[in-house]
């Protein structure tokens, strides 16, 4: 910090003029009319002043000076310095393009990604732009991936598990069936070696993954009809995706994926039953209108991780403080997300009851046939894949050890 006294704050004491040396007349009587001043006496005495005069300022001056030159100095810089920083902030400068999967304007899974990219700006500055795209212009949903992978954007906001049929273990990172809730399944990514995993496997890619948002259990999904059996599966077209949809393939369920809306699908009968996201993601969709009956829980996906997908070559070409500025924008991003999606879903839960929808719960037979069925797929796909193994046997693992603290500590 500069220092604002001036002079007389200097710690110097101002210096008074020069006294008089004169000395006073002395008294020649009452009828004497001559002066003691005579004239050489005077201008003696006057020279005298001058002198003192002048050597007053002079000091003064030097005083002055060596003031001014003893102040701080370091906050005031040259033109030619500042130039220099600002060409060097403007090289520094960082600006990159980050596909989505997902609207902008879809509760958390696109909200959350423009919350991540302003973070990033506002952390940095400005000097670390990340700018925010929306699907379906140059980069399809299906391939944002490819898109970070090959450099085509800078990084990608998707779910892992849309890469599950190119990366079957890819899926662990999102969201799998009978997963953990949120708070566990942070601590196995960050504490329980699942994000090792993550690294290992995205490494074979050339792309780096990491949580940078996560929502809370989804529904089971909105069915035209009541489902009272596992005999009501059979031959019901359901939009389920990925490993739950391997699920209820086995119980004789037809998983289909639209080609167009899924709202339109549902009204249509193109669709029996669609499983979209959270309720509060769900009344966006306005499914409510078209299928009456919303099945709970959501075992299909307990938590929802939502992936900033990065190239390796861009992350290694970050300095340690733009790294740094990610993981924070990302972990300021995981807890907003999570407390946000906590509280909408009650007030969204109360308006469809009020508009008539029927809340259902699986029967515990139902969500048994549920849990048999997935144990079955982890089986099939770890003799299949090695990642998929290793994935599946850390997690189970990680959630055995983790039992004895839930059961003991939670309600």
């Amino acid at each position: 910090m500069s220092d604002s006294r001036d002079a007389s704050g200097s710690g110097e004491k101002p210096l008074s003029d020069p006294k008089s040396t004169t000395t006073p007349p002395t008294d020649q009587g009452a009828g004497s009319k001559t002066s003691n001043f005579t004239t050489s006496g005077y201008t003696g005495t006057t020279t005298k002043i001058a002198y003192g005069v002048m050597f007053g300022l002079v000091i003064g001056v030097l005083i002055g000076l060596g003031s001014f030159s003893l102040r701080p100095t370091s906050n005031v810089e040259a033109p030619s310095q500042q130039s220099a920083k600002a060409a060097a902030s403007e090289e520094m400068a960082v600006t990159w393009r980050m596909a989505s999967a997902f609207q902008g304007d879809v509760m958390q899974l696109g909200t959350g990604g423009r919350r991540f990219a302003d973070m990033v700006s506002k952390l940095s500055d400005g000097q670390f732009v990340v700018q925010f795209v929306e699907p379906g212009g140059s980069v399809p949903v299906a391939g944002v991936f490819d898109a970070v992978r090959n450099g085509d954007v800078d990084a990608g906001w998707a779910l892992s598990t849309y890469w599950s049929n190119q990366i079957p273990a890819a899926s662990f990172f999102s969201g799998v069936p009978f997963g953990p809730p949120p708070g566990e399944f942070l601590a196995w990514l960050e504490f329980g070696g699942g994000q090792e995993i993550y690294d290992d496997i995205y490494a074979a890619y050339g792309v780096r993954g990491m949580p940078c948002a996560v929502l809370s259990a989804d529904a089971s999904g909105w069915f035209r009809k009541e489902i009272k059996s596992v005999r009501d599966f059979r031959g019901l077209k359901v939009r389920y995706y990925g490993l739950g949809a391997r699920v209820l393939a086995k119980l004789g369920a037809v998983p289909t994926l639209p080609s167009g809306d899924v709202y339109e699908a549902l009204e249509s009968g193109a669709l029996d039953a669609a499983e979209y996201a959270t309720p509060a993601i769900d009344a966006q969709h306005f499914f409510d209108r078209v299928a009456g009956h919303y099945y709970f829980p959501g075992w299909h996906q307990q938590a929802t991780l939502v992936e900033l997908l990065i190239s390796r070559e861009k992350w290694d070409a970050l300095s340690d403080q733009q790294r740094l500025l990610i993981e924070t924008g990302c972990g300021d991003n995981l807890q907003h997300t999570l407390a946000e999606s906590e509280a909408a879903q009650a007030r969204i839960l109360a308006d469809f009851r009020a508009a008539g929808v029927q809340f259902h719960t699986w029967s515990p037979g139902l969500l048994a046939q549920f849990r048999k069925q997935w144990l079955a797929v982890v089986g099939e796909e770890s003799a299949k894949d090695p990642n998929f193994k290793r994935a599946a046997t850390s997690l189970s693992n990680f959630r055995q050890n983790y039992a004895v603290w839930r059961d003991l500590g939670y309600l």
